[in-house]
């Protein structure tokens, strides 16, 4: 069995797609796409623009999903194989899964590329600049993000301070797991770290504090937007990050992307999920970020990343 998974945000760069498009009608058309639904010239910030627009959420999000889409779609309609029949879940990682739905045909390119534009613009207002911020916490697992992520809490009040947020974020993997909050809390957390048992704690280069209670008033953004979006029953099931449970009721899928933009990415126990469930070759397309934290959370399973076309043609022989 296998998983056809969708990266989030960090996997984007300057030249994403430049080379893809080069080489394929098929990616330029998705491309025109997306640029006509936002009505803005995505493609070109994608492959020749500067690099701190591109990490713009409100840019960095429908870059991503356009690229990993792109991709897909090259496969599909190149390399002849489709999702349908070849994937048996799919699953992405924060916006990764509306990139997700996109490619098992839940959402449409344009609708997912609107609802991913305003997924980004609103949690990025949803914080003031420099109030908010993440870290990734190395060689440690959820438990010890957890302690590590409550001891900071913990000594800003015994100082003193106020209540401040930091909690976990994104449960990648067995050894990064991101913490997020307000930016006083996350430093707290960074000074505390080594001592409590990560081997490093790094800020990261990210404009709001993602997947945390601060987020509740995006949150607030996507459930209007989804009620108003067309969502249809994907083609195969879609692991959701807030359970690790896979689903296909287009009514669950829109609660549950609502509860993620507050809630935590559960990516590892997700592949652990979609293993149990039987799937033993998991195909990143998009990113090369997936497939090794999905290696260093289930060893034995096989999993690739799919980014060129070069990639593309080597999957298709091995379907």
């Amino acid at each position: 069995m296998r998983a056809f998974i969708f990266p989030g945000q960090g996997s984007q760069s300057v030249g994403m797609g430049k080379a893809l498009a080069d080489a394929s009608s098929v990616a330029r058309e998705v491309f025109a796409e997306v640029d006509e639904a936002l009505g803005q010239h995505l493609y070109r910030l994608m492959s020749e623009g500067q690099a701190d627009d591109l990490l713009l959420t409100e840019n960095a999000q429908p870059a991503i999903m356009a690229n990993a889409i792109a991709t897909l779609r090259v496969l599909e309609k190149e390399g002849g194989i489709r999702l349908a029949d070849k994937a048996d879940y799919v699953a992405g990682h924060s916006l990764g899964e509306y990139t997700a739905l996109c490619a098992a045909g839940a959402l449409d390119l344009a609708t997912t590329a609107r609802l991913l534009k305003l997924r980004g613009r609103a949690m990025q207002a949803a914080v003031p600049v420099g109030e908010g911020a993440m870290a990734a916490l190395l060689g440690a697992d959820l438990e010890k993000a957890q302690t590590i992520a409550g001891a900071a809490v913990d000594a800003i009040l015994a100082e003193g301070g106020p209540e401040l947020v930091c909690t976990v974020a994104n449960d990648n993997d067995p050894s990064q797991v991101v913490i997020s909050g307000h930016r006083l809390a996350i430093e707290k957390a960074i000074a505390l770290a080594k001592d409590l048992g990560a081997k490093r704690a790094v800020l990261l280069p990210v404009s709001a504090p993602f997947h945390c209670p601060l987020m509740q008033p995006a949150a607030d953004a996507m459930e209007a937007a989804l009620l108003e979006a067309d969502l249809r029953a994907p083609l195969v099931p879609v692991f959701a990050n807030v359970d690790a449970v896979a689903v296909a009721d287009p009514g669950a899928i829109r609660h549950l992307l609502v509860q993620q933009v507050t809630g935590m990415v559960r990516w590892r126990e997700s592949v652990l999920a979609i293993q149990a469930a039987g799937v033993e070759r998991f195909v990143e397309f998009g990113g090369k970020v997936l497939a090794p934290m999905v290696k260093r959370t289930a060893p034995d399973v096989d999993a690739v990343s799919v980014v060129t076309m070069d990639d593309i043609e080597a999957l298709v022989k091995k379907m």
